[in-house]
């Protein structure tokens, strides 16, 4: 507010006056007690006692009305504030395998569900994306706090064809770059190219984005998916995968052949090993709600600017309070 800036200012100009001010009295109060002789007071003028004690109430009086004044200007400064915030990438696979049984109703639906709960615990400094990847991939829920809009593309998720986990952690990657400001390289119809290969980062160093890659671990399509998860590395960004489905596998009809579906965890355990995350497995849709409840985004301290008019008008207060205290304690009186 522009009209408190005058006030403040002229009242800070007035401190020196009353400073001034108080100088004077006290000296008055020494020479009326030399001149009518009171012991009490001529001891005072004498500087016996109570002596600087004195001048401590009012000292502190003046100290917190200026902190008070100061406080009314709204000034800020920079803090270290812990927040729990980042970006958190859902990377689902979308391929055909994806609707085997072996899950209730289906592998697709209960990651699905799993993932709905996630996001509703999640705070609004958290953004979230999804990305849907079969034989390619593509962000179909950029980064956002929307919560409803997250739970929207993740219920339009159905299972599709093939499956191609470097077109996925490619897709989260490009995901994650365009939050960032940089520009993913694109390539027709195919699944987004990886950016320029980029200076790693020092190992054990990541960044505030992290991939959840939720998938059967089926691949068999090109391109390498541990190329992808290098790329991920070298950015600092962890991948977290997720095998959904059993080891020992299920029959799927697809198109009238029958296909053998099974958790392939070799693959998974080297994209997590080597980009930082964890590995997990699940079996049932209570061990995928374990899995989402062991991941959290990462708490950051980040500089912020922020206002400190309360901390003053504390402060301020407090130190009234105490001045008041002594002249109490000392005097019997409020200066």
């Amino acid at each position: 507010m522009p009209f408190i800036w005058p006030a403040m200012l002229w009242f800070l100009l007035t401190i020196p006056l009353l400073v001034l001010l108080y100088i004077r009295i006290q000296r008055r109060r020494k020479q009326f007690a030399v001149r009518y002789g009171n012991f009490g007071l001529l001891q005072e003028a004498t500087g016996r006692r109570p002596g600087l004690r004195r001048h401590i109430p009012a000292f502190l009086f003046l100290i917190g009305i200026i902190i008070l004044v100061v406080s009314l200007a709204r000034p800020q400064m920079v803090l270290s504030l812990p927040r729990v915030e980042g970006t958190v990438i859902l990377a689902f696979d979308i391929s055909g395998s994806m609707a085997a049984t072996d899950m209730t109703p289906t592998r697709m639906e209960a990651a699905k569900a799993v993932a709905r709960d996630f996001v509703t615990r999640q705070p609004s400094t958290v953004q979230i994306g999804v990305v849907a990847f079969s034989d390619s991939g593509i962000a179909v829920q950029p980064p956002t706090n929307d919560k409803s809009a997250i739970l929207a593309s993740l219920n339009r998720l159905q299972p599709q064809r093939g499956t191609s986990l470097a077109s996925g952690i490619s897709a989260s990657l490009d995901t994650i770059a365009k939050l960032l400001g940089q520009a993913p390289e694109e390539s027709g119809d195919i699944a987004p190219q990886l950016l320029p290969t980029p200076t790693p980062v020092p190992e054990g160093t990541y960044s505030s984005a992290e991939i959840v890659l939720l998938t059967d671990g089926e691949n068999n399509l090109n391109p390498d998916p541990l190329a992808a998860a290098q790329q991920a590395a070298d950015r600092g960004i962890r991948i977290h995968t997720i095998g959904v489905g059993s080891p020992t596998g299920i029959n799927l009809q697809v198109n009238g052949f029958t296909v053998h579906t099974q958790l392939d965890e070799a693959i998974l355990q080297q994209i997590s090993e080597m980009t930082g995350g964890n590995y997990y497995t699940a079996a049932t849709e209570e061990d995928l709600r374990t899995i989402y409840n062991s991941i959290q985004p990462q708490i950051m301290i980040k500089q912020e600017n922020t206002e400190i008019t309360s901390i003053l008008a504390g402060i301020s207060i407090l130190v009234l309070l105490v001045g008041g205290t002594f002249s109490l304690l000392w005097f019997g009186r409020i200066p």
